[in-house]
């Protein structure tokens, strides 16, 4: 895998290094997440989901109100209400979770994103906009995983397990878009400064 422990540490401690100067209110709400989740920007996920008390995948300015203060993030109401309204990109009067993933997780540049979406190009064979288990025979090879080896998973759960990195911490469904995919190297990204590393290490994971 492309996104190891090591960058998801690396982006911790550099957020949490951030966070002692930062003064933009949203920003600091995008390094507290990125401090807490261990898992690159899916980490935003379980953030929404605390957020959400109806679990209708969407968040009224109460239910915002009311993750900040228990997520932690002090600022005032006034504050908190102008990055509510940052969020909420269509004016709606609600945050679904892909305005709030799209707001809050860290920039990449321009030769990143290429060669992120070349990697995710190489994987969605059948060149339908979403990467699944059979897309994934011929390109990842699942009999080098260990519990593949041991017996105790089949290729099929092996490719599930892959799957499931990458796939929204909202709805494991076995199929993975180009957002999630971008996602997930958002915060793989966020670990590491040079883009020239980035693109050698994406080049390297995906023999691109």
């Amino acid at each position: 895998m492309a996104g190891t422990s090591r960058h998801d540490r690396e982006m911790a401690i550099n957020a949490k290094r951030q966070l002692t100067s930062c003064s933009d209110p949203l920003e600091r709400l995008r390094l507290q997440c990125l401090a807490r989740g261990s898992a690159g920007i899916k980490g935003l996920g379980r953030v929404f989901r605390i957020m959400d008390d109806d679990a209708n995948r969407s968040l009224d300015l109460k239910e915002f109100l009311k993750g900040i203060h228990e997520y932690g993030l002090l600022m005032d109401k006034e504050e908190a209400v102008a990055i509510f309204q940052r969020f909420d990109r269509d004016g709606n009067g609600s945050i679904d979770f892909d305005e709030f993933l799209i707001t809050l997780r860290p920039a990449m540049s321009k030769a990143r994103r290429d060669v992120v979406m070349q990697a995710f190009h190489k994987l969605d064979k059948t060149k339908d906009g979403v990467i699944t288990v059979d897309d994934l025979r011929g390109v990842y090879n699942a009999k080098y995983h260990p519990k593949y080896q041991n017996g105790e998973w089949s290729e099929e759960q092996v490719f599930r397990t892959f799957l499931d990195n990458f796939d929204s911490p909202y709805d494991k469904d076995g199929k993975v878009t180009h957002e999630e995919f971008i996602n997930y190297y958002c915060g793989v990204s966020a670990s590491i400064d040079n883009d020239a590393f980035f693109i050698l290490m994406m080049r390297n994971a995906w023999k691109l």
